[in-house]
Parts: structure tokens; sequence; C-alpha cells
């Protein structure tokens, strides 16, 4: 199990805690040193009904300096993927992906149904 972070975000340091107290056991990355790959993208794109937005940190300050709430809807998949994959601070984080699973953001019931 993978999980996408960013250091300095509290709900991936709670995600984070979450997991551990579970004694569960996964593999940490920064998502802004190491951002998901295409694949990893388009695996946790088919967990999330195919709806490309709800991988984009959509309340993030890159989000809204490229103002990509008006120019997603008229990005292909690729070119949306492509802006995922060449800048981390636009993915939902935390970003976890599990062998037949995958969840975006923190909550701890959703969460609490996995582990």
């Amino acid at each position: 199990m993978i999980v996408y972070v960013y250091g300095k975000c509290s709900t991936c340091k709670a995600a984070l805690l979450f997991l551990k107290k579970r004694g569960v056991t996964f593999i940490e990355k920064e998502i802004t040193k190491a951002p998901p790959s295409i694949a990893e993208l388009k695996q946790m794109l088919a967990y999330q009904n195919d709806n490309v937005r709800k991988l984009f940190n959509t309340s993030g300050l890159l989000y809204k300096e490229m103002q990509l709430k008006e120019k997603l809807p008229d990005l292909s998949l690729d070119e949306a993927l492509a802006l995922l994959h060449q800048h981390g601070m636009l993915v939902k984080r935390p970003f976890l992906l599990g062998d037949d699973f995958g969840l975006l953001g923190f909550k701890e019931t959703e969460w609490s149904n996995k582990f």
C-alpha cells in the first residue's frame, strides 16, 4: 500500500497517525517530490468512477492559480493526468492506493471501513 502525503498537511498527518495506530503497513511518499505515476493516477481514477475532478485538490492554491476550475472541463483525460503527475500539489491528498481500493482525502469513517 502506498500513501502519498504532503508533509505540512495536517489532514495527511492525521491519516498517517490513523494508519500507524492500526498497525497498517504502508509506504509513505512525499507528493511534492514524487507525485503519483500516470499508472497510479489511472488506477485511482478507476476507484473514483472515472471522475477525474475527484483527483484534484480543488481547494489548493495551485489549482486556483492555474484557473483549473474553468479549464478542467476542456482538458482531455491525458492532459489532466499529465498535470497531476507533473504537479503533486494538484493531487487530492492523502492519496492512498491499496491492492484493490483507493482512498482520497482523509475521512475517518471511510478509512475505518477499510482498516
